[in-house]
C-alpha cells in the first residue's frame, strides 16, 4: 500500500553542503559549495529552506537552525566513483557507477576529431574546455565565415558542439551530434554526453538558444524510473532529467529554459492528476554559476529559488512527498572549474510532519531511489536503503 501518491523530487544541481569523507581522493579537500557562497554573500537569505531545516544540517551563514523544522533532514554521501551530473543522478535512481566517465582537460584526441571531420565534411575549431558563452564570443565569427564546428568540453564528461542556426540549422546539428554520440560510445572515449548548442545573433551579440539537445549514454542498468514506468506509474521528467537518463523510464518530458522556468514547470505538474514522480533538475546553479566561478550569481540564484518554494509547499496535498537534494558540489570559490566531491543535503517534507527531525546520514544517493521504490511497491534497486519508514513513522502518516 502506497504511503504517498505523488513524490516531487527537486535536484539543486551542484548544491553541495561540504566536503565528502573521501574528498581528498578527488583533490577537493575543503570544498563547501553552500558554505563558501554564504560567506561570500555575507549570509544567504533563504527563509523557506531555513524553515525546512537546511540550517540544521550544518552551519551556513545567514541560514539559522530552525527551532521546529518543518521537514526531516540529513546529508547523503556519493558511493559511485565520480562527481559528475550523470553519475550523481544515476545513483539517485539506484545505480552504482564504479568506472568514472572520462573528461578531456586537454581537448579531444586527434583520432576522434579526424573521424568527425571526415564524416561531416566540416572543419573543427576550439577543442578545449571553455564556457559556452565565451567560446562563441571567441570563435562565432570564424564559424559563420567557414562553417567549422565549434567543439569544446567542460569539467564534465561532455563533447559540446556550438553552431549558428543560420549556418547549421538545428536539425543538421542534431544529426552531427548523433554521429558524435555514436563515435564516442567506444570505451576509449567514455564520453557521458554529447550536447548540441545552437546560437543566433551577430559578432558581439551572440546568444545561445533554447534548442539545446543532449545525447547521453543510456544508464548502465535499470533504474527505479524504469520500474515505475513498467508498473504504469507516471515519471514526469523536468529540465534535463530526460536527457540525463536518455529517456529511460520517462513517461513525460518537459524542457525548461532556466531555473525559474523549472520552478514554473514543477508547480504546473502539481496541478496534474498523476500517480508517480515529478522529477526536476535546476541546472543554472551548476552551468551558469558554479563552472563560471561566480559565487555572487550563484548566491542570488539560490535566493531566487527559495522565493519560489512557497508555491510548491502550498500546493502539496496530504498524499504528496517533497524531496530536495543535489547531485554533487561545484564550489565556485574552490580551486579549478571542476565539480567538487561533497555531501549533498536531503530535505524530506510532507504536510503531516508535526516537527522535523534529523535522519541518519545516507551512505549513498541511491537511498532516495530505494525510498521511492518502496513507496510505490516496485522492484527495489540493487543499491540503497529506503528511509520511507523514517519519514512516515511516529503517527505522522498512517
Amino acid at each position: 500500500m502506497k504511503t504517498f501518491d505523488r513524490i516531487f523530487v527537486i535536484v539543486m544541481d551542484s548544491v553541495g553542503i561540504g566536503e565528502a569523507p573521501d574528498a581528498g581522493e578527488f583533490n577537493d579537500k575543503g570544498a563547501n559549495t553552500l558554505g563558501h557562497i554564504a560567506e561570500h554573500m555575507n549570509g544567504l537569505h533563504m527563509p523557506h529552506m531555513e524553515e525546512l531545516g537546511l540550517g540544521n544540517i550544518r552551519p551556513i551563514q545567514g541560514i539559522e537552525p530552525a527551532d521546529k523544522p518543518k521537514a526531516h533532514y540529513t546529508t547523503m554521501k556519493e558511493a559511485s566513483n565520480g562527481k559528475d551530473t550523470m553519475t550523481g543522478h544515476w545513483e539517485i535512481m539506484g545505480l552504482y557507477i564504479d568506472k568514472p566517465f572520462r573528461t578531456f582537460p586537454d581537448g579531444f584526441p586527434e583520432e576522434l576529431l579526424n573521424e568527425i571531420k571526415e564524416r561531416t565534411g566540416r572543419g573543427i575549431v576550439g577543442n578545449k574546455p571553455a564556457s559556452g558563452t565565451e567560446i562563441i564570443k571567441e570563435l562565432g565569427e570564424h564559424h559563420m565565415e567557414t562553417g567549422d564546428l565549434i567543439i569544446y568540453t567542460s569539467a564534465d564528461s561532455v563533447l559540446q558542439i556550438a553552431a549558428h542556426e543560420e549556418v547549421i540549422p538545428p536539425e543538421e546539428l542534431y544529426e552531427i551530434c548523433e554521429l558524435c554520440r555514436e563515435l564516442t560510445l567506444d570505451e576509449k572515449y567514455m564520453v557521458g554526453r554529447v550536447i548540441a548548442r545552437p546560437f543566433v545573433g551577430r559578432p558581439g551579440s551572440f546568444e545561445r538558444t533554447s534548442n539545446r539537445h543532449d545525447y547521453a549514454l543510456k544508464p548502465f542498468g535499470r533504474t527505479v524510473m524504469n520500474e515505475l514506468k513498467d508498473e504504469d506509474y507516471d515519471v514526469i521528467a523536468i529540465g534535463k532529467i530526460s536527457d540525463i537518463y536518455d529517456g529511460e523510464g520517462v513517461t513525460k518530458a518537459v524542457r525548461t529554459k532556466d531555473n525559474m522556468d523549472g520552478m514554473d514547470q514543477i508547480v504546473a505538474s502539481m496541478d496534474i492528476d498523476f500517480n508517480g514522480i515529478s522529477f526536476l533538475n535546476l541546472v543554472d546553479f551548476d552551468a551558469k554559476f558554479g563552472h563560471r566561478r561566480d559565487p555572487q550569481g550563484y548566491g542570488e540564484a539560490l535566493e531566487a529559488y527559495d522565493k519560489r518554494l512557497p508555491e510548491v509547499l502550498e500546493k502539496l496535498q496530504p498524499e504528496d512527498l517533497l524531496l530536495i537534494t543535489a547531485d554533487h558540489g561545484n564550489d565556485p570559490i574552490h580551486h579549478g572549474t571542476d565539480h567538487t566531491r561533497e555531501l549533498v543535503p536531503l530535505i524530506a517534507y510532507h504536510t503531516a510532519i508535526k516537527e522535523g527531525r534529523e535522519l541518519e546520514q545516507r551512505d549513498t544517493f541511491a537511498d532516495l531511489g530505494a525510498t521511492i521504490a518502496e513507496n510505490f511497491s516496485v522492484k527495489k534497486p540493487a543499491y540503497g536503503q529506503s528511509f520511507l519508514k523514517n519519514i512516515s513513522e511516529g503517527g505522522e502518516r498512517a
